[in-house]
């Protein structure tokens, strides 16, 4: 007779699914199990099951550090579709929400909270000791290592933080070479950790490449590739300059499309995410403040105005 498994019940009953994809279940097992863990998963390979499904088990708080606003966004909307009492805190959540949050988190009402580097560094950092956490996730966990030394030096704040809070890590990425992978477990401090490395190649997916010799030729590419698009589009740039200038381009072109950066107001930026991962708009010009991770099923194309610096970036 087959032996009742209460985390696969839990898995079909809440989440709906039949089974874990590849990589999913020995991370899952290890932070229940109050082991450290590395997971490298194909982006869309199911990361974010990898934290949720704990939270709804552990009991306690499970902190989520996210680095883009976008990605935190689409998180707190999955895993309160989930049944799971989540909370967000950016960088610019005003005094009296956050006393909110902490004060539900202290009294058992909250299972999720996702938090910002720059809040942990702030004075909130004081105040994780005092909730009642059950587990760490680093969520996007080469930012440890590529930007920790770069533009977001609160990331280094990391740095042992689960063992100071006496929680298991989870660090979560779809993009880390091995000597990212080392790094990151020194930066964090990993006790002995559990570690899943599946392959980033996703065969679905179609590489091609233009040639262009100035931006006149790029342009030309460019709207060329929107207009052919057979669905939603990302227009990545490297600057927010050119993520306005390009989006307005496209517009005079006669085609819907906005512009995402961290310089826009957040009230804008959340609206454009909503429209997007709502099917009310087709094309978005971003840098990369709009992070993939976002939970949108039918991107069709991705489109880099400029190359980015590395072959994993394009990951």
């Amino acid at each position: 007779m087959p032996t009742h498994d209460p985390l696969a019940s839990f898995l079909r009953d809440r989440f709906g699914h039949s089974g874990f994809r590849p990589g999913q279940e020995p991370l899952v097992r290890a932070v229940l199990a109050g082991r450290d863990a590395l997971g490298l998963l194909p982006t869309g390979g199911g990361k974010s099951l990898t934290y949720l499904l704990p939270a709804g088990l552990l009991g306690g708080v499970t902190l989520v550090v996210s680095p883009l606003v976008a990605l935190m966004a689409d998180q707190l909307e999955r895993a309160r579709a989930v049944g799971l009492r989540a909370e967000a805190l950016t960088g610019r959540v005003p005094r009296a929400e956050v006393e909110r949050v902490l004060r539900n988190a202290r009294g058992g009402r909250v299972d999720l909270l996702l938090l910002a580097p720059e809040r942990i560094a702030g004075r909130f950092g004081a105040d994780l000791v005092t909730l009642p956490c059950a587990l760490l996730v680093v969520d996007e966990a080469h930012c440890v290592v590529q930007w920790g030394y770069d533009f977001r030096p609160d990331y280094l704040v990391l740095a042992g933080l689960g063992r100071r809070l006496g929680v298991p890590t989870l660090a979560l990425t779809a993009t880390a070479t091995p000597p990212v992978r080392a790094e990151l477990e020194r930066l964090l401090e990993l006790r002995d950790p559990v570690r899943v490395v599946r392959s980033f190649d996703r065969p679905n997916l179609m590489w091609r490449r233009a040639r262009v010799r100035d931006d006149r030729e790029r342009w030309r590419v460019l709207l060329h590739e929107v207009r052919t698009a057979a669905g939603p589009t990302l227009v990545y740039v490297p600057t927010r300059g050119e993520a306005e200038r390009v989006a307005e381009a496209l517009i005079r072109a006669g085609l819907d499309a906005r512009a995402y950066h961290a310089g826009r107001p957040a009230d804008e930026r959340a609206t454009v995410q909503r429209d997007l991962l709502g099917g009310r708009l087709e094309r978005v010009v971003c840098t990369n403040a709009f992070g993939m991770g976002v939970d949108k099923p039918d991107i069709r194309r991705v489109v880099h105005w400029r190359p980015p610096g590395s072959l994993e970036m394009y990951y």
